[in-house]
């Protein structure tokens, strides 16, 4: 048998508005964007690449009161206050009330967000 070695090529998002989703995603992990009409590339050092992908019908999940989370991504700070300013600075939300942040972190170790497109993740500290 031969062996088949997989790897991850890309993390495709889907978003209506390309510009927000990019942009925001952007803003937290910072590095290049590459954009065409339809895609936007966000490369970053160490991981393949992120594709914000325009998706005109786009429904974000209603996660964690309603259907299923699709997918999440986990990212990891040393600072989780400074992660928390900069996430609501670049247009995300918390999925818990604000009184909820730290104590979420306490209890899982991860702040539970949103993207401008509505896609859940999570900030631990490292």
């Amino acid at each position: 048998m031969t062996t088949v070695h997989t790897r991850l090529s890309a993390l495709v998002v889907d978003a209506a508005d390309l510009d927000s989703e990019s942009s925001f995603w952007h803003r937290l992990l910072g590095r290049s964007i590459t954009k065409t009409a339809t895609h936007h590339f966000l490369h970053i050092d160490g991981f393949p690449v992120i594709v914000i992908q325009h998706a005109a019908g786009h429904v974000p999940p209603q996660w964690p009161h309603g259907a299923s989370q699709q997918m999440h991504v986990d990212l990891t700070t040393d600072d989780t206050t400074a992660a928390d300013e900069r996430v609501l600075d670049a247009g995300g939300r918390r999925l818990r009330p604000a009184d909820d942040a730290g104590a979420s972190a306490r209890h899982t170790g991860s702040r539970v967000y949103a993207s401008p497109a509505g896609h859940p993740f999570c900030i631990r500290s490292t």
